[in-house]
């Protein structure tokens, strides 16, 4: 095994241990092995691992065009939604014989700034952007230079780019389907801070428009802070003037894990309040008796963004028009949505 040294060798250095030209060693590790004879390809690859020598992969790429590299920003490296789309992304990427670069916000606009900054410097080939802000004018500028983005989940209206995410409105149609075929008419929807999140935007809208439509359903919109207590209140007081049968839609993972903790601390078992979240996380399944979800196909989102961003590398890629993917969630039914039969609600099937 070579011996760990504190800075790492040259290529000069593996040449003069090879007994070869500089030149020779760049054909060895630039793809140009066929151009050496096998015995001096030998004494290079020994040569190489004795010093534990390894390539430049960014300085290569960039020597030659190209540095293989995709980047992806996140708004929030700790939301499974992130996490699971990440996965996706990462499998294609490898699949591809690409490197990611995934770079947290962390929420914050000023970080989000200065991260788009960062991939720009490694020249990444394209870009992956779950936008915690408005960073609409750092990016145009950098789809100007003929940086391919895509836009995951999150959009940027008046940014001309490919779009791929969840169909939100059809993710609540189909939950509020579900709910009301269940028996549920007093219906509570429960979102994190709408602010300018545009997958919050669209499910809080498509809710209200489908209650303006159907008068056997009534419900209300809250977007509380997600602490315990404001959750608890919030309710509390809604049970209270809706009555039964109710239900609480949760606009994501997060607002899911809010509500169940709330109505086991106000004694509410599952079913008797229904319960169903956007996002489908391995707990769901755990908490009896199930808490019915909308399963976002995460995994197909982030290999589809990578096709989407090597579709415009390819000649002829860049003049195609914007792309717009949405996908369908996929309804696991559990027993959070489960009404029990009482003499108030024997029609329920």
């Amino acid at each position: 095994m070579p011996a760990p040294t504190s800075r790492h060798p040259t290529i000069l250095e593996v040449a003069r241990e090879a007994g070869a030209s500089k030149t020779s060693v760049s054909r060895y590790f630039g793809g140009e092995r066929e151009r050496l004879s096998p015995a001096l390809s030998q004494r290079i690859g020994e040569a190489a691992h004795k010093l534990g020598y390894r390539p430049n992969q960014i300085a290569r790429g960039l020597k030659g065009g190209r540095s293989r590299l995709l980047g992806m920003l996140v708004a929030d490296i700790r939301n499974p939604y992130s996490v699971a789309v990440m996965h996706g992304v990462e499998q294609a990427c490898r699949e591809q014989g690409y490197s990611l670069l995934v770079a947290n916000t962390g929420n914050d606009p000023a970080q989000e700034r200065t991260h788009l900054s960062l991939l720009a410097s490694y020249r990444v080939e394209g870009l992956m952007i779950n936008a915690a802000g408005q960073p609409t004018r750092e990016l145009q500028a950098m789809a100007e230079q003929g940086l391919p983005l895509v836009l995951l989940d999150r959009w940027l209206e008046e940014l001309e780019a490919d779009r791929v995410g969840l169909d939100n409105a059809l993710a609540v149609d189909m939950a509020i389907d579900h709910l009301s075929a269940q028996g549920y008419r007093h219906l509570l929807f429960l979102s994190e801070p709408v602010g300018l999140a545009s997958p919050r935007q669209q499910r809080w809208q498509r809710f209200e428009q489908r209650l303006s439509e159907e008068p056997a359903l009534d419900g209300e919109r809250h977007d509380p802070a997600l602490d315990g207590s404001a959750v608890r209140s919030l309710l509390e007081a809604f049970l209270a003037r809706a009555g039964r049968p109710a239900a609480v839609l949760c606009a994501n993972g997060n607002v899911t894990l809010a509500a169940t903790r709330a109505l086991q601390a106000l004694g509410i078992r599952l079913g008797e309040v229904g319960l169903l979240g956007i996002d489908e996380l391995d707990w769901c399944s755990l908490v009896l008796p199930g808490i019915t979800t909308l399963a976002q196909p995460t995994e197909t989102i982030g290999r589809d963004a990578v096709q989407q961003l090597l579709a415009r590398l390819d000649d002829g890629g860049a003049a195609l028009p914007p792309r717009r993917t949405l996908f369908s969630p996929t309804l696991i039914a559990r027993g959070s949505t489960r009404l029990p039969v009482t003499d108030n609600n024997k029609e329920t099937p």
